[in-house]
Order: C-alpha cells, then structure tokens, then sequence
C-alpha cells in the first residue's frame, strides 16, 4: 500500500511568517506551494521551491482566489473567463520559478474557498479546469473525491488525483466542515494520525456525526499554517509506515 502525504506551503509575505517549511520538507512528498494570489511573495515562492527541488519533493500550484487579505478563504464571485486567465497566471509563474531552481510544477489543487467552491460550483470548476488544460503538461489536478472539478477533469481527459484531509473534520455528505464551524479543524497529532492510517488502509473516515464516510484517496493533506502542523505531519508520516502503508509522490 502507498500513499502520497502533501501539506501546503510558501504561504509567508514578506517580514510575516506563516508556518514552517523547511521542517514539513524533511517529512512530505509533496508541497502546495502558494502562487501569490492567496499568499506568497516571490521571494518566498523562489526559497520554497528551491528547498523542495533540493529533498526532491514534488511542486504543486496551489492556485487560489485573488485575495490576499483573506488569506483565499473567502468565496468570491469571479467571472469563469477571469478565473481561467487566474489560474492559467498562477500556474505559469510557479512553474518559471519552480524550473528556475530545477525543478518544475508536477499538479494543480485549488486553495481554500477555491477548492470549496468546485465542489459544486460547475462554472468556477470548468473555469480552473480550462485554465490547467491550457497550461499544458499534462498536469493533474487534486481534489476532493466527488467534486465537480474532478468530474470536469475526467471529462477533459486530465488525470484525477483524490485527496482526504487527516487534520479537517468531514460532514456525513464527504465534504469539509466550514472553518467557521466547530469541528472543522483537528489538533492533535494522535488523532490525526489515527485518522490518515484509517484512510489509506480502509478508505474510510468518520465524519462529525459519527457516520462512516468514504475517502479512496492517493493523496492525504495535513495543513502547514495549522498549530503543530509539523509534529502532525511527522505523527501521520511515522504512523502510516508503522501500519505498512509506504508514503511516496503520487507522480514518479
């Protein structure tokens, strides 16, 4: 059994420090790396990217809202073209960066009210969508299991890669639990890890009302910008080998 453990990264801005990514970079195999749009500086991004090229763990853009200020997390009622010619911007100069320090962009998953917003949004989905067929690559998208966006990838002959999320809690639908509701985020690192093995070996979580939901996922996320999210990392990276699950890219 494999699977692939990512975390989201390069999100600092300037003199403001968010997370710690030379640590998660000692423990996943693949990094969401902001593109600027949520968070990120370049200089932030170019450090990043450079780390992640030199301990050979994969670059992801991690495309998001244009919404610094809120750090991506707020829904934002965007024209499908515009969003297309976002997404496209973002994945492009990410790329340049990443292939700059060696390295490149190997997939594409949307950020926060992006990534919530193409679970049933079909307009922004096909937009995003677009956007990484025209970058070219043959990247393949992360999402949630379910989700318009992966149903429009198919469609578009782009490779899927289901994702769960080890330190979020689940509705009994399979989706995420609003950050503004309680519940929706985990903190300990036990738990946590206890979550991630149950999902790679069973395919299985338990959502917020104690149901039993299906997660079949390739991928496992666990936060960067959450408390802790180091020694959480690490507890599920060191659980799911002790369960003989083997934690490598997705992507050779």
């Amino acid at each position: 059994m494999h699977i692939d453990l990512n975390a989201d990264l390069g999100e600092s801005f300037g003199r403001w420090q968010l997370g710690d990514d030379e640590a998660l970079l000692q423990v996943i195999t693949s990094a969401n790396v902001a593109c600027g749009f949520h968070a990120g500086d370049p200089a932030t991004l170019v450090r990043t990217c450079a780390a992640a090229a030199e301990r050979g763990v994969r670059i992801g853009a991690q495309v998001g809202y244009r919404d610094l200020a809120g750090f991506g997390r707020r829904f934002i009622d965007v024209a499908p073209d515009d969003l297309y010619a976002d997404v496209l911007y973002q994945i492009g100069a990410l790329d340049g960066i990443a292939r700059s320090v060696g390295s490149r962009v190997s997939y594409v998953k949307p950020h926060g009210a992006l990534y919530n917003t193409v679970v049933h949004h079909e307009e922004q989905a096909h937009a995003v969508v677009r956007a990484v067929a025209a970058a070219g690559a043959d990247l393949p998208l992360l999402g949630l299991p379910g989700s318009a966006l992966l149903a429009a990838a198919t469609d578009a002959g782009i490779r899927t890669v289901p994702e769960a999320f080890a330190d979020r809690g689940y509705t009994p639908e399979g989706t995420l639990v609003p950050r503004s509701q309680a519940g929706a985020v985990l903190d300990d690192p036990d738990a946590v890890a206890a979550r991630a093995v149950h999902m790679a070996r069973d395919g299985q979580v338990v959502a917020t009302d104690g149901s039993i939901v299906s997660v079949h996922a390739q991928s496992v996320c666990v936060h960067g910008d959450s408390p802790g999210a180091v020694a959480m990392a690490t507890a599920v990276r060191d659980a799911l080998s002790d369960n003989g699950v083997d934690v490598t890219p997705f992507i050779s």
